[in-house]
């Protein structure tokens, strides 16, 4: 088991396996030391601002973490080849007038951060969105740092 695997189960968190991509695209794709992975929706369904409350889509932000990690383990098959986070994308569907992203996107951070200590700090954007597909209330895509002794895709 990793490190960062060993890390979540003393959050009490565990990866299940990664659904599949929905469409034409890979899960992840490496550029040298990057590895930029596609965006990931949350299980959580709705608007946030009207169906969805602030803690709730955060609590989905933090878990869309999990579903994302999934992919990188399946792709390059150890998570302690992460060196780092370089940029997170957040899109949380919102409702009119809504402007708590940044809040909602800290779900994600948090959880980043608690995993890779500074190494999991971020450059970020968080975007309020009319739709995300599925009907979900948050998407990630998230640009890595591997260590350079990582396997190449």
């Amino acid at each position: 088991m990793s490190l960062m695997e060993d890390r979540l189960n003393k959050l009490g968190l565990k990866l299940e396996l990664p659904k599949p991509p929905v469409g034409n695209y890979a899960g992840s794709k490496r550029a040298g030391e990057l590895l930029f992975v596609s965006g990931r929706v949350s299980e959580l369904a709705g608007e946030v601002g009207t169906d969805v409350t602030v803690e709730m889509a955060k609590k989905a932000a933090r878990d869309t973490v999990l579903l994302v990690l999934s992919i990188v383990k399946n792709d390059v098959k150890d998570l302690d080849l992460i060196s780092g986070v370089v940029k997170l994308q957040g899109f949380i569907r919102s409702s009119p007038g809504f402007t708590k992203q940044p809040e909602v996107l800290d779900g994600a951070s948090d959880l980043l951060v608690e995993l890779l200590g500074e190494n999991g700090r971020h450059a970020r954007t968080a975007t309020g969105v009319a739709q995300l597909p599925f009907g979900a209330s948050v998407q990630l895509d998230i640009i890595l740092q591997l260590k350079p002794a990582a396997n190449k895709q």
